[in-house]
């Protein structure tokens, strides 16, 4: 798969994206296809047939148009029967494999989520990551979401190159739709035993993600959590499943790769933006956790 931000004009283009194939959930009929920083969408077309599928990242399709005889199963081998109206909407939850077969053409526009993208939007929303899609009975018709999904295929086909931050705002308002529509969180009200509680891991968290660029003192998160530095590093790893200087590391390597691949700013000044102290510094600690240079990332876009 391409990397983010570049159309796919054929089912033919390879569909590279750095160390994940967004679109392997998506079957080679597929008309034009956007990667972006949280998942991608495409709009695709689909003839007469069946179609297997399984990925790794969350998936929603939205029906264009009427489409009568489906045959679809999802998780098991248990078929189900129906006729699509126009807004008809299927999640497919990361991992979870299925299989469609149809008696005539589909149109439709199809939404990826990252595992990652979801669980951020899932914190936002409530309070915990911890959040599991539950995929609607087959035939389920979502305006809301069929409203998102035209957008989204104007964007990707009546212009010759779609606005990849608009079509990221329209993946973005889709995965909270989903969250708030199709969604069960399971909430933490004291968060984990011994780590932070909910309050404090949203103050962190959000401090983090505004400030993760400068230079952050352990105690100046505790603060944030009235704790002293040692309990806090204990407990923030209980909440996050990794320790702060991890957590602060994967935020700056992951802003880093966005403007990689999407500017064209130098390494050096990519490495001052992401919050490293120079070029060599972003290019060793990428090459230790990425298993890739600043110099690749840039190539693959």
């Amino acid at each position: 798969m391409q990397h983010r931000g570049n159309v796919l004009e054929s089912a033919g283009t390879d569909r590279r994206r750095a160390d994940r194939r967004i679109f392997d959930g998506i079957p080679e009929s597929a008309e034009r296809c956007l990667v972006t920083f949280r998942g991608g969408a495409a709009h695709v077309v689909h003839g007469p047939g069946s179609h297997a599928f399984k990925a790794a990242e969350h998936f929603g399709s939205v029906l264009l148009a009427p489409s009568r005889g489906i045959a679809a199963s999802l998780g098991s081998d248990k078929v189900h029967e129906y006729d699509g109206d126009v807004g008809m909407i299927m999640i497919v939850p990361a991992d979870l494999g299925g299989k469609v077969t149809r008696s005539s053409t589909t149109e439709s526009v199809i939404v990826a989520l990252t595992p990652e993208s979801l669980f951020e939007l899932a914190t936002r929303e409530f309070g915990t990551g911890h959040a599991e899609l539950q995929p609607p009975p087959f035939g389920t018709v979502d305006f809301q979401a069929l409203q998102l999904a035209q957008l989204l295929k104007v964007e990707l086909t009546d212009r010759e190159t779609p606005n990849e931050f608009y079509v990221d705002s329209l993946v973005t308002m889709f995965g909270v739709h989903l969250l708030r529509n199709y969604a069960g969180a399971r909430k933490l009200p004291q968060g984990p035993k011994g780590g932070l509680s909910n309050r404090s891991a949203r103050r962190v968290r959000e401090f983090l993600d505004v400030n993760f660029s400068s230079k952050i003192a352990v105690a100046e998160l505790a603060a944030l959590s009235s704790l002293s530095p040692s309990h806090f590093i204990q407990a923030f790893t209980k909440t996050f499943g990794e320790p702060p200087h991890k957590y602060l590391l994967r935020l700056r390597l992951d802003f880093a790769e966005k403007l990689l691949v999407e500017s064209e700013l130098s390494i050096a000044e990519v490495a001052h933006l992401s919050g490293f102290s120079d070029q060599s510094h972003l290019t060793v600690t990428m090459s230790k956790y990425r298993s890739r240079t600043p110099k690749q990332v840039k190539l693959q876009r």
